[in-house]
C-alpha cells in the first residue's frame, strides 16, 4: 500500500521532509498556513551532516549556486579582537565527511528545497485548527473548511506548533532571556575591512555576534545576541533600528560596529524555548523539527536537526510496514541526538556570554588548547549519516 502523508508546515524542515518522503515513494501533500512560502530570518549555517542529506536528495546544484563555502571558523574576543580559536572548514569538511560546510540565506535555501517538490502538492492558506485519530488514519481540518484523511500526519509547524498543541495540549514557549539583532550588509559597503571568507563570532559579557557571507557571497549576514530580562514585542519591534543595535554593542571592537553600521535596516527578534518532549508521536501523527525539539541557535544545528528528522522519518516509514510502529521507531532514533544538542546549545548561551573574569579566562584557555569548533572535534556531530541508521522495527 502506498501511504498518503500530510506534512503540516512549509518551512525548511517541513519541505525537506516532504521531498524525502516523496523520493521514498510515498504520496505527499504539504499544508502551509501562510499565503506563500517564506522564511523569516537571514542566514543559516549548514554543517556537513545537513548538506549531506540535502545533496543526497538531489539539491547539491542549488546549494552550490546560492550558498557560500566558508574557509574557516574563527572566534574572537569582543573588545580587542584577539583570536580565541580558529579552524579550517573547507575543503576539509568535504575531505573528512563527504559534504561541505555552507552558509546560505534562509529564503534561498527554502527556494532550493521547494524546487524539488511539486508546486501543486503545496497547499497554501491552510491553517490547521484540529486533528483526530480515525480508524488507523489521521484526520485534520483547516480554518478554510477543508478536511483531509491521511495515513500519516507530520507536524513540522514550528515552535508554536498547532499539531503539538493538539497532541499534548497548548503551552506557550518560554522567553529565553535573549534578543537578537540581525542585518544583511552588501559586501561593497565593507570592502575596506577585507573580511576573510569565513564564519566569525565575537564573544563578550552578556552578548555575542556572528557574521558570515550568504547570497552567492554578495551579502554579509550578521546576528548579534544580547541578554535581557523580559520581552515586550511592541517596544522591541518599534525600536529595531541600526542605532539601537549599535547601542547594544557599544564598546565592542571596531569591526563589529562597522559591520552593524553598514546595514540598511536592522531587525530584532526574541529567542523562545521549550523543554524537551519525552515523546513526539501519537498513533499516526508525529512531530518534526522545532515543533518537538526547538533549540537555541548556539550550536548552529536547529535546521540541521529538522533536516535529519525528515530523512530518518522517510527511512523508517519505508522500512517498517506499520505506520504507527514506524513513527515510534523514528522518535526513538532521533530523541537522544536532538536532546543532547538542545542541552549543548543551552550550555553555550552561558559559555558565550561569560563576563570578563576567571571563568571567561578559563574558557578562553580551554578554547586555545583544545577548541570545540574544529571539524575534527565535531566528528561525532558531522559524520552522523541518516542513511546508515538502521530503521529496524520498534
Amino acid at each position: 500500500m502506498r501511504l498518503h502523508i500530510a506534512v503540516i508546515g512549509g518551512g525548511i524542515g517541513g519541505l525537506t521532509a516532504a521531498v524525502a518522503l516523496r523520493q521514498a515513494g510515498f504520496e505527499v501533500d504539504t499544508y502551509e498556513q501562510a499565503p506563500e512560502l517564506t522564511e523569516v530570518g537571514g542566514g543559516i549555517n549548514m554543517a556537513p551532516n545537513a548538506t549531506r542529506v540535502l545533496r543526497r536528495l538531489g539539491l547539491g546544484e542549488g546549494l552550490d549556486r546560492e550558498g557560500v563555502r566558508p574557509l574557516r571558523t574563527h572566534q574572537r574576543r569582543w573588545l580587542d579582537g584577539r583570536t580565541l580559536q580558529s579552524a579550517p572548514l573547507n575543503p576539509l569538511c568535504e575531505e573528512l565527511y563527504g559534504a561541505p560546510h555552507m552558509t546560505i540565506h534562509r529564503a534561498d535555501l527554502l527556494a532550493v528545497i521547494a524546487a524539488a517538490f511539486p508546486a501543486d502538492r503545496v497547499h497554501l492558506g491552510h491553517r490547521l485548527v484540529g486533528l483526530a485519530e480515525r480508524r488507523g488514519c489521521a484526520e485534520a481540518w483547516f480554518d478554510n473548511g477543508e478536511r483531509i484523511t491521511v495515513d500519516v500526519l507530520v507536524g513540522a509547524d514550528g515552535i508554536h506548533s498547532a499539531v503539538r498543541a493538539a497532541l499534548f495540549g497548548a503551552e506557550d514557549p518560554a522567553f529565553a532571556g535573549c534578543v537578537a539583532y540581525r542585518g544583511l550588509v552588501p559586501v561593497e559597503r565593507i570592502a575596506d575591512i577585507r573580511l576573510e571568507l569565513g564564519s566569525q563570532s565575537w564573544v563578550g559579557p552578556g552578548a555575542h555576534l556572528v557574521h558570515y557571507f550568504v547570497s552567492r557571497g554578495r551579502l554579509l549576514n550578521f546576528v548579534g545576541w544580547t541578554e535581557h530580562d523580559e520581552w515586550n514585542r511592541e517596544d522591541w519591534t518599534d525600536r529595531a533600528t541600526v542605532a539601537r543595535a549599535l547601542a547594544a554593542f557599544a564598546g565592542w571592537h571596531d569591526q563589529v560596529r562597522t559591520i552593524i553600521a553598514a546595514a540598511e535596516t536592522c531587525f530584532i527578534w526574541a529567542l523562545f524555548d521549550r523543554d524537551p518532549l519525552p515523546r513526539w508521536s501519537v498513533g499516526h501523527t508525529t512531530l518534526l523539527g522545532d515543533a518537538c525539539h526547538p533549540m537555541y541557535p548556539f550550536m548552529g544545528q536547529g535546521a540541521a536537526m529538522a533536516i535529519e528528522d525528515g530523512a530518518t522519518l522517510a527511512a523508517c516509514l519505508r522500512a517498517v510496514p506499520d505506520p504507527a510502529e514506524a513513527l515510534l521507531r523514528y522518535e526513538r532514533l532521533r530523541l537522544p541526538r536532538v536532546t543532547q544538542l538542545q542541552q549543548m546549545s543551552r550550555a553555550n548561551k552561558t559559555r558565550f556570554h561569560l563576563p570578563d573574569g576567571p571563568a571567561q579566562e578559563m574558557r578562553d584557555a580551554e578554547w586555545a588548547r583544545a577548541g570545540d569548533r574544529s571539524p575534527d572535534t565535531l566528528r561525532w556531530l558531522y559524520e552522523f549519516d541518516t542513511a546508515k541508521v538502521t530503521p529496524a522495527r520498534a
